[in-house]
C-alpha cells in the first residue's frame, strides 16, 4: 500500500469556484484535516502549488524525509496536491517540501491553511482540530442589534503580549486573559475589544503585523481552542471582538507564503507591485483569482470559526495606491494611467460584500489615511463597502492642537473644529491607537502641556472631547489610566500607576464617559449623520471655547457640550441654547472625583436673553481645561 492514499475533499464545483476566485470557504478543503478513510484514521493534506513537480509532507512522523510521503497532483490543472496519510494524528508537526519546476528550486513551507503552529522561533505547522462548545448564543443572536452603526462603539485596543505580565516578565495566556481582560473591560465599560493581530507571526517586534500563519492564532499564548475561550468570555459579558487583519502585505520568511512553490504564487511578480519598501515585505497579487479566494476565505474563517464581530483592515491606503511610499519610476500606472490599484479595490469590495452577506451584525473597519472617497459607502453605490474608517486627520489635528500651550490655542481653534467639515463624508471612528504612543511620540499624557495638574486636566478634556465628538471611539490600552511612558511591547502596562489619584482619576473619567456614551442615544444614534450634530459656537477665540449640540432621534435626548481649552475658569459664560427647560449636568471632566477642581454648575435655567442665534441662553461656569455636558 502506498504511504499516501489517493483521497480528495474537492468536488468539481469546488475546483471551478477556486479557479474563478469565488471559493470563500477554502479552509474546509485546503490544509490538513483529521479524517477516516476506509476505517483507517489519519490526516488528509491538500496544498496549492501549481509550479511544483513534486510535493511531499515531511514531519516528525517520517523523520522529515521528503521521499516518504509524496502527495498526488490533481488532474484538473488546479495546481492542488493532495492525499491521505494514515496514522498521522492531532499534534503532528509537519511542513510541505516542494520541488519546483522553476530552476529545480526546493522550498520547505509551513501550511498556509494550518490551524495551529509551533511556538516561534520554531516554524512547523501542527495538525489540529478542536471542538470548543460555544456559550455565546445570547450574544450571537442579538449581535445585529448591538453591533449596528447606530449603536455605541467604544473600542479598547489590546496587544496581547504586553497588556499585563505575571512574574514581571511572562505574558498572560489566552485562558488567563479570558478572566482578567473580560472583567476589566466590563468594569471600564468599553463595548468592544480590538486585538492587534493574533494570527501567527515569527517576529515579536512586528507586533503581529508580519503574518506567516493566517489561519492560526499565535501559539505564544496557548492553543486555538484557548483563544476561542477568550472570545467566548468577552461575548458572555456583552463585549464585541474586533481583530486586526492584514491582507496588505506579508513577510519574506523562508517558511512563509513568499516564493511558495519556487514561483511568485501569492505575491505580485512585478516588484513594483509585489514588494513593500517601507515594511520590507511582499504584497499579495490581488488580480490572481486563487489569491483572492485565499484572502476572502481567511476573513470569513475568523468570523465563522471564531465568532469574531469585526475586522479592522490594516494599511488600506497602501493597497489602494500603486505609488504608495514610492518615488517616480518605482511604480507603474494602471490601465487608465492613474495611481489607483484597481485589483486591490475590486478585492476589498468583494471581501466586504461576502462578509456582510454571510454574517449578521458584523462590521469591517478600514485603517485608511488618505482622502480616498467612498471607503464606507456601499459597493452598489460605487464605494468600497466598509462599515467604518479610522479618522486619521482628526487624530492628527487634535493631538497637534492639544500639544500647544493654552496661551496660543485661541489662534488654532480651527484645528479642533475643522474635522467637522468632513466628519460625515464617511462613517468615522476616532482612534488613539498604538501608533500614537511609540517611536518617540511619547504617551498621550506626556504630549499634554503644562504642570502635572494641567497635563491630567488636558488629558481628561481630550477624552471628553473625543467621546462627545461624532463617530465611534478607539483607545489603545494604557491610555485609559494615563500611562506615563511610551508603550513597549516587551513590557507590561504600568498598572502600578492606578494607585495614584491623578491616574485613577483618568480611569474614572473613561468609565463615566463610556457610561454616558452608552446611556445617551444623542451620542450614538446619529453618530454618522450630519443631522446628529449642530454647532453653537465653533470660533470663540476670545475665550478658546467651542460648544455644540449632539442629537438623537428624539429631541428630548439632545445634549449640550462645551469645551474650555484654557486653564482659566470662565465664570458666567453665556451660551445660547435651543430650549428653555432647565439643563442638568451629566458630565464634568473637572469633577473632584477625577482629581479636578470641581468648578461648574449642577443645573442651569435659561433666561430670555437671545445669544448664538437662539432665543434663550444660560450662564455657565466653565471649568479650567474642562468639558461639560448638559442635558
Amino acid at each position: 500500500m502506498s504511504k499516501v492514499v489517493p483521497h480528495s475533499f474537492f468536488t468539481e464545483f469546488d475546483i471551478n469556484l477556486f479557479k474563478g476566485g469565488k471559493h470563500f470557504r477554502l479552509y474546509n478543503k485546503l490544509g490538513s484535516h483529521l479524517t477516516e478513510v476506509d476505517g483507517v484514521k489519519g490526516t488528509y493534506f491538500a496544498v496549492w502549488a501549481p509550479s511544483a513537480k513534486s510535493v511531499s509532507v515531511v514531519g516528525d512522523f517520517n523523520y522529515w524525509n521528503a521521499n516518504e510521503h509524496q502527495l498526488n497532483v490533481r488532474w484538473d490543472s488546479s495546481g492542488i496536491w493532495e492525499g491521505f496519510i494514515p496514522g498521522v494524528d492531532k499534534g503532528t508537526k509537519y511542513k510541505y517540501k516542494i520541488h519546483s519546476n522553476n530552476n529545480d528550486i526546493w522550498t520547505e513551507k509551513a501550511d498556509p491553511f494550518a490551524r495551529f503552529c509551533e511556538q516561534p522561533p520554531n516554524t512547523a505547522s501542527v495538525v489540529w482540530e478542536d471542538n470548543h462548545k460555544w456559550k455565546d448564543n445570547d450574544w450571537m443572536e442579538t449581535r445585529e442589534e448591538k453591533n449596528a452603526l447606530d449603536k455605541p462603539y467604544s473600542v479598547y485596543e489590546v496587544h496581547l503580549g504586553s497588556w499585563k505580565k505575571k512574574n514581571g516578565w511572562e505574558s498572560l495566556s489566552y485562558l488567563e486573559m479570558a478572566q482578567q481582560l473580560a472583567d476589566y473591560v466590563e468594569e471600564m465599560g468599553f463595548t468592544h475589544v480590538e486585538f492587534m493581530p493574533v494570527m501567527e507571526y515569527p517576529y515579536d517586534p512586528s507586533w503581529g503585523y508580519q503574518i506567516t500563519g493566517y489561519f492560526a492564532p499565535t501559539s505564544r499564548f496557548g492553543k486555538p481552542s484557548d483563544f476561542k475561550v477568550l472570545v467566548d468570555a468577552l461575548h458572555q459579558r456583552g463585549i464585541g471582538v474586533i481583530l486586526d487583519w492584514v491582507p496588505s502585505h506579508f513577510p519574506e520568511d523562508a517558511h512563509g507564503l513568499g516564493f511558495f512553490d519556487g514561483s511568485h504564487l501569492y505575491e505580485h511578480p512585478d516588484r513594483r507591485r509585489g514588494y513593500h519598501p517601507d515594511w520590507k515585505s511582499l504584497i499579495f497579487n490581488y488580480g490572481r483569482n486563487e489569491v483572492r479566494a485565499f484572502l476572502i476565505s481567511n476573513a470569513v474563517f475568523w468570523l465563522d470559526q471564531y465568532h469574531v464581530d469585526g475586522l479592522r483592515v490594516d494599511a488600506v491606503a497602501s493597497m489602494l495606491y500603486l505609488d504608495y511610499s514610492r518615488e517616480d519610476g518605482e511604480w507603474e500606472p494602471n490601465m487608465y494611467g492613474n495611481n489607483e490599484n484597481l485589483e486591490a479595490m475590486s478585492f476589498l469590495r468583494e471581501m466586504n460584500q461576502e462578509v456582510y452577506a454571510s454574517f449578521k451584525g458584523i462590521q469591517t473597519i478600514a485603517e485608511e489615511s488618505t482622502a480616498f472617497t467612498g471607503v464606507t459607502k456601499p459597493v452598489h453605490y460605487g464605494g468600497l463597502g466598509f462599515g467604518m474608517k479610522w479618522m486619521m486627520g482628526w487624530m492628527h489635528d487634535t493631538l497637534e492642537f492639544f500639544k500647544r500651550d493654552p496661551i496660543h490655542r485661541s489662534y488654532d481653534l480651527n484645528m479642533v473644529s475643522f474635522g467637522l467639515t468632513y466628519a460625515f463624508t464617511e462613517n468615522f471612528m476616532l482612534p488613539f491607537s498604538h501608533d500614537e504612543v511609540v517611536y518617540g511620540k511619547q504617551s498621550l499624557l506626556y504630549r499634554m502641556p503644562g504642570d502635572e495638574w494641567q497635563r491630567f486636566a488636558n488629558l481628561r478634556l481630550l477624552f471628553g472631547y473625543m467621546f462627545t465628538h461624532p463617530g465611534g471611539n478607539l483607545l489603545f490600552m494604557g491610555g485609559e489610566f494615563g500611562q506615563s511612558s511610551e508603550w513597549n511591547f516587551q513590557e507590561s502596562l504600568e498598572w502600578h500607576l492606578t494607585q495614584y489619584d491623578f491616574h485613577s482619576g483618568i480611569q474614572e473619567t473613561i468609565k463615566d464617559l463610556n457610561k454616558m456614551y452608552k446611556s445617551n442615544p444623542a451620542l450614538y444614534q446619529k453618530q454618522f449623520k450630519p443631522d446628529g450634530f449642530q454647532w453653537i459656537e465653533y470660533n470663540d477665540q476670545e475665550n478658546t471655547v467651542i460648544s455644540f449640540i449632539r442629537k438623537g432621534n428624539d429631541p428630548k435626548d439632545d445634549l449640550i457640550v462645551v469645551c474650555n481649552f484654557t486653564p482659566m475658569p470662565r465664570e458666567n459664560y453665556r451660551l445660547g441654547v435651543p430650549k428653555n427647560s432647565t439643563l442638568k449636568l451629566l458630565f464634568n471632566s473637572d469633577d473632584k472625583k477625577y482629581s479636578g477642581s470641581g468648578v461648574g454648575k449642577k443645573t442651569v435655567k435659561p433666561s430670555k436673553t437671545s445669544w448664538n442665534g437662539h432665543e434663550q441662553s444660560v450662564l455657565l461656569n466653565l471649568p479650567p481645561l474642562g468639558v461639560v455636558v448638559y442635558k
